[in-house]
C-alpha cells in the first residue's frame, strides 16, 4: 500500500527508476561538507551531468527546502525525487541521503563508546576536512555565479554575510527579510528582483540547454484540504507512533522517551542548518541530561562532518551516547543503538513531512512573479549564509584554537596564529589546486586527500 498522496511515475519518463536509484546512491556517497558541499554535489550530478532537470527547478525547490527546519540538502534530494517519480521517488531520494551517513556514525559511535579511542579515526578522517573545505569553497562560487546575476543580488548576498557572520543575526530573520525585500522589491523594480528563468527561458544568444525531464514529465499534484489532511495523519502517525510505544514500554521517564520528546522539538527549530541548534543542544544533553560530558559533542560533531550525509547526524551520536550510558534494563550496547535508530527516526520523519506537504503547493506557485522576485532575494541571501559556513569551517579545519570576540557590536571570529595546522594547510592547498586548477572530481580530490592525511598524521607522529 502507498502512502497517501503516491502515485507510480509515468512509464515513458525519460530517466528509470532503477538509473534514478544508483544516482540517488552516488549522490549519498559523496555528500560530504555540510549543505554547502552536498547541494553542490548534487547541482553537479543532478543539473550540470545528469540535465535532468533544469537551473530554475533546482533553486526553486532549493529556496523552498531552505525555508524549512532541518537538513536543507536532505529535504531537497527528497523534493527533486518527488519531482521525477512521486512519493516513491522523495522516499528513496531521501532515505538514501542519510543511509550512508546512519551506518558510518553508528560504526563511530560503537568504537567510541567501546573502547574511548579514536586515533585511527582521527586518521583515517585527518585529510578529509580540509578537502571539504575546499568542497564548500566551491559551491560558494558554483551558486554565487549561477545566481547573483546582477549588483542587486550581489548587494543581498554581501548584506547577507555581513549581517550572519559579524553582527550574528539569526538565519530565519535573514530569511524573512530577504523574502520581504525581495517581495517589495519585485513590484518596484521587478529587473532587478526577478532573475530566475522560467523553464526553457534563455538570454538571447545563449540558449539553455533543455533538461532532459521538462514539466510533463514531472510531478503534477494539486494541493488539496483533503490531500493536506491526509498527509499530515500519514506522517504523524509515523513520527509519534514510535515514540508511544517507546513511552508504553519503557516509561514515560526513560532515556529512550526523554530522547524521542528532546529530539522532536529540535527537529521543528533547526533553522538553518545544523549549527544553528548545535549549541542548544549540547548544552541540553551536558548540563540537562548528562548523556554526554563535556567536549564530547566535539567528538560527534566531527563524526558528522567527516562522513557523508547531513551534519544534523551527530544527533545520532548523542542518541547512541546518552541511551548506552542510560540503558535501564537493557545491555548497553543494544540500549545505544534503540537510542540512535529513534533519534535518527524523530529527526527526519518530519523532514518527508515538509516535503510530501508543501511541495505540491509550492510547485503552483513556480509561475508566479512576486513569489520569484522573493524566492530570488532569499537565494542571494543564502549565498552570503553559505560564504558565512565556509569561513567558519576554513578557520576551525586550520586552526586549533579559535576565539570569539566583540568590538562596538560586531562578533569577531579570531584565530590563534600558534595554533595553526600546516599539515592541515598541506591538505587545503592540495584539495584546491585539484578542485580549482586541475578541475578533477570530487570522488578522486577526497580520496587522494584523505590517503595523504593519513601518511601526514602518522608521519608527524
Amino acid at each position: 500500500m502507498n502512502p497517501p498522496g503516491s502515485a507510480e511515475g509515468d512509464d515513458d519518463s525519460p530517466v528509470s527508476f532503477r538509473e534514478a536509484f544508483w544516482t540517488w546512491c552516488r549522490v549519498a556517497l559523496l555528500s560530504f561538507g555540510g549543505p554547502a558541499g552536498q547541494i553542490a554535489v548534487m547541482h553537479r550530478i543532478i543539473v550540470d551531468e545528469k540535465k535532468w532537470i533544469s537551473e530554475e527547478r533546482f533553486l526553486h525547490a532549493l529556496n523552498y527546502c531552505m525555508l524549512l527546519p532541518g537538513p536543507e540538502a536532505q529535504q531537497l534530494a527528497t523534493y527533486i525525487g518527488w519531482l521525477m517519480h512521486r512519493t516513491i521517488g522523495g522516499l528513496i531520494a531521501g532515505i538514501l541521503f542519510v543511509l550512508p551517513g546512519f551506518v558510518a556514525i553508528l560504526a563511530l559511535s560503537i568504537t567510541y563508546a567501546c573502547f574511548q579511542e579514536t586515533s585511527f579515526v582521527q586518521a583515517l578522517f585527518f585529510g578529509l576536512k580540509p578537502a571539504v573545505m575546499a568542497i564548500v569553497l566551491e559551491a560558494v562560487l558554483r551558486i554565487g555565479k549561477r545566481v547573483l546575476k546582477n549588483s542587486t543580488m550581489a548587494a543581498l548576498a554581501v548584506a547577507s554575510f555581513i549581517c550572519i557572520f559579524f553582527l550574528n543575526v539569526p538565519f530565519p530573520v535573514l530569511i524573512a527579510a530577504a523574502a520581504v525585500i525581495g517581495f517589495v522589491g519585485g513590484r518596484v523594480l521587478p529587473e532587478r528582483f526577478v532573475v530566475m528563468k522560467g523553464h526553457g527561458a534563455a538570454k538571447a544568444g545563449h540558449p539553455e540547454v533543455q533538461p532532459v525531464l521538462r514539466d510533463e514529465h514531472l510531478t503534477v499534484v494539486h494541493p488539496s484540504w483533503g490531500r493536506s489532511f491526509k498527509i499530515s495523519v500519514f506522517c504523524l502517525t509515523l513520527w509519534f507512533g514510535p515514540l508511544a510505544l517507546v513511552a508504553w514500554l519503557f516509561g514515560p521517564t526513560s532515556t529512550f522517551t526523554q530522547e524521542g520528546i528532546f529530539f522532536s522539538k529540535a527537529a521543528v527549530v533547526t533553522f538553518g542548518g545544523a549549527y544553528s541548534v548545535l549549541a542548544y543542544i549540547a548544552q541540553q544533553a551536558v548540563e540537562k541530561y548528562g548523556w554526554l560530558q563535556p567536549g564530547e559533542m566535539l567528538d560527534g560533531l566531527g563524526m558528522a562532518e567527516t562522513t557523508p550525509g547531513p551534519l544534523i547526524m551527530v544527533v545520532q551520536f548523542v542518541g547512541f551516547m546518552g541511551a548506552y550510558r542510560n540503558p535501564g534494563t537493557l545491555d548497553p550496547l543494544v540500549a545505544g543503538i534503540l537510542g540512535s535508530v529513534l533519534t535518527t527516526w524523530v529527526t527526519f520523519v518530519p523532514c518527508f513531512f515538509w516535503i510530501f506537504l508543501g511541495a505540491p503547493y509550492i510547485e503552483k506557485l513556480r509561475g508566479n512573479r512576486q513569489l520569484s522576485a522573493a524566492l530570488s532575494a532569499i537565494t542571494a541571501a543564502v549565498v552570503g549564509v553559505v560564504l558565512n559556513l565556509a569561513v567558519w569551517f576554513s578557520l576551525h579545519t586550520l586552526f586549533g584554537t579559535v576565539t570569539t570576540g566583540h568590538y562596538c557590536g560586531v562578533r569577531l571570529l579570531i584565530p590563534e596564529a600558534a595554533t595553526i595546522s600546516w599539515l592541515s594547510t598541506v591538505v587545503a592547498a592540495v584539495a584546491c589546486v585539484m578542485t580549482f586548477y586541475l578541475k578533477r572530481g570530487m570522488a578522486l580530490t577526497l580520496a587522494t586527500c584523505c590517503l595523504l592525511g593519513i601518511a601526514l598524521y602518522f608521519v608527524n607522529g
